[in-house]
């Protein structure tokens, strides 16, 4: 009997392993349905839809907010749930700033085409860092990564020379971050690392970290841990008291932060 539990016990967690390594992009990366190529977006700013073509062929989906008179642009990684449908919206408050936004949706989201790749996607953000590189000379330009997207923010300023970085709620790397969400969780079968770590000492750009300390998604000692490794001259942890995962930017520590960085 006590055998057969045992042997029941290995066949139901193998299973779950299993499930866990085929179905984990189910998990990580909450892109919601497809948008077809020929639906119009609709938001009362006034924007560009760009198509950008990768390498390998594929289009990564973007949009361009503009404004008629513009300190800069604020080059902008969302988190992993959602599409532009939904981000375009989030992210029009950085007008406010005088800045204009560009925003993509990552490969498998919204109208972009191929199918996640962690090196691919790397690839993706700096096309898009490029591209405006054709538009703004690289003072005007501010990376922001917000949750997943501090990974691609850091990727491309580890690279380049931005104005600032600015990191929201970032996560040290994605194993780090499984294991604060799911304790138990299997990390050696992840394939994704998005290891912000390993990126974040390479940057030379002044470097900003927002984070509030009551965030439940990604883990605010795991931000400060990734903060120690900026190697940056300039660099700033605002924590921000009682902010969760979702509403940071509401608070008036990142407004007035936000203007003195932007100014």
């Amino acid at each position: 009997m006590i055998k057969k539990i045992i042997y029941c016990i290995f066949i139901f967690v193998g299973v779950g392993l299993f499930l866990f390594y085929i179905f984990q992009e189910r998990f990580f990366f909450l892109n919601g349905k497809k948008i077809p190529k020929n639906v119009a977006y609709n938001f009362p700013q006034s924007f560009t839809e760009v198509n950008l073509i990768t390498k390998d062929n594929e289009t990564i989906n973007a949009l361009h907010f503009k404004l008629e008179k513009s300190k800069g642009v604020i080059l902008f990684f969302h988190g992993n749930k959602g599409n532009l449908r939904r981000w375009g919206n989030i992210v029009s408050y950085l007008l406010e700033y005088e800045y204009e936004v560009f925003v993509i949706d990552y490969r498998n989201y919204g109208k972009s085409t191929g199918s996640f790749n962690e090196l691919k996607m790397y690839d993706d953000a700096l096309l898009a860092y490029n591209h405006l590189t054709t538009k703004f000379s690289e003072d005007k330009i501010v990376v922001y990564g917000r949750s997943l997207g501090a990974t691609f923010a850091a990727k491309v300023a580890s690279e380049n020379n931005p104005m600032h970085l600015i990191l929201e709620a970032p996560f040290y790397n994605l194993k780090k971050a499984t294991q604060f969400y799911f304790v138990l969780s299997p990390t050696f079968l992840i394939k994704y690392p998005f290891r912000t770590d390993l990126l974040i000492d390479k940057v030379a750009s002044p470097v900003t970290f927002f984070h509030g300390d009551q965030d439940k998604t990604t883990s605010f000692d795991h931000s400060k841990e990734l903060f120690k490794l900026v190697n940056s001259q300039q660099k700033e942890f605002v924590s921000i008291p009682t902010a969760t995962h979702h509403n940071v930017k509401d608070y008036k520590i990142y407004t007035s932060k936000m203007k003195s960085i932007l100014e």
